[in-house]
């Protein structure tokens, strides 16, 4: 039909036209680290049923969620960090290391940030036990690993730095804690390294202001939800902070932050090339059901 003919053409004008015609299409290698906080002060009851279920429930129920090809890994911190799933898109998988989150004593959310880069970003140069031991070294006053070291090796760290960063902005870090940290290396210095890779770090707040009375090691303790430093880590990183004061509130929170995170989840592709195939495409259909019906191309 004459519009199969117009539109054709309109279309090789357009690629003609604009040489760089641009399309947002979903990006396939984005990747999330969730990090759950599971120290003592997470078993308070300020949220129900606890402060570590909610946050398990609301996980659990990103991860149903999620797009199919996003990854998603898991790092859980309590004294220290371990990766309880790497970066995959099996949703089964990341829902069986959900499943038991035991509660251990102290917080290291900076070795969480770190353990969660080292997984994103392998290749990058991170090494996660080297900044923990230079961190324990320099709290007992010793030398850091680094000095005396050559401006080579230091030139070269620096090149993996801005190699991995173009990487960083498809990647992003998901802290859910209490606030709370007191062990391992520096958070905000963490934050800093997450910057520098560009990996945005969305911080999530789980708790109350009143808090709750907790016992722990034959101690009861009213433990708060003291949110100051995970502010300061989104807004370094370019994130967002997230406060999760009731289970409700937790679950609108993933809410945002899921479409937040299929938001960025895209890429720029170049279709030019597809536009004019497209219209070329529509004009010879239109001139063979001309040719056929009327024996004449137009």
């Amino acid at each position: 039909p004459p519009i199969f003919l117009l539109l054709g053409l309109l279309l090789i004008c357009a690629s003609l036209a604009r040489p760089q015609t641009v399309l947002m299409t979903p990006l396939r290698e984005a990747t999330v680290m969730l990090v759950i906080d599971t120290s003592g002060s997470m078993r308070a009851k300020d949220l129900k049923p606890s402060r570590i279920e909610a946050a398990q429930q609301a996980a659990q129920q990103f991860i149903q969620d999620k797009p199919s090809r996003l990854r998603v890994g898991l790092v859980t911190v309590a004294g220290t960090a371990a990766l309880a799933q790497a970066p995959t898109e099996e949703r089964d998988a990341l829902l069986k290391a959900l499943d038991y989150l035991p509660l251990q004593f102290g917080s290291a959310l900076g070795t969480s940030i770190l353990v969660s880069l080292e997984a994103l970003l392998p290749g990058s140069g991170i090494d996660a036990q080297k900044i923990i031991n230079e961190a324990s070294d320099m709290s007992g006053g010793k030398k850091p690993a680094n000095a005396g070291q050559s401006l080579d090796t230091q030139n070269k760290a620096t090149k993996e730095t801005e190699a991995s960063a173009s990487r960083g902005k498809n990647m992003a870090i998901v802290l859910m804690s209490d606030g709370q940290s007191n062990m391992g290396p520096d958070l905000l210095k963490m934050a800093e390294l997450a910057a520098k890779h560009e990996v945005k770090v969305y911080t999530v707040g789980i708790g109350t202001a009143e808090g709750d009375v907790v016992h722990m090691q034959g101690r009861s303790m009213r433990v708060k939800l003291e949110d100051e430093a995970l502010k300061k880590v989104s807004a370094m990183t370019q994130g967002d902070y997230f406060r999760a004061d009731s289970t409700e509130g937790l679950k609108n929170v993933y809410d945002k932050l899921g479409y937040k995170l299929r938001f960025e989840k895209r890429a720029m592709r170049e279709v030019s090339a597809e536009l004019a195939l497209l219209g070329m495409l529509l004009i010879m259909a239109s001139i063979t059901r001309n040719f056929v019906r009327m024996g004449k191309i137009i």
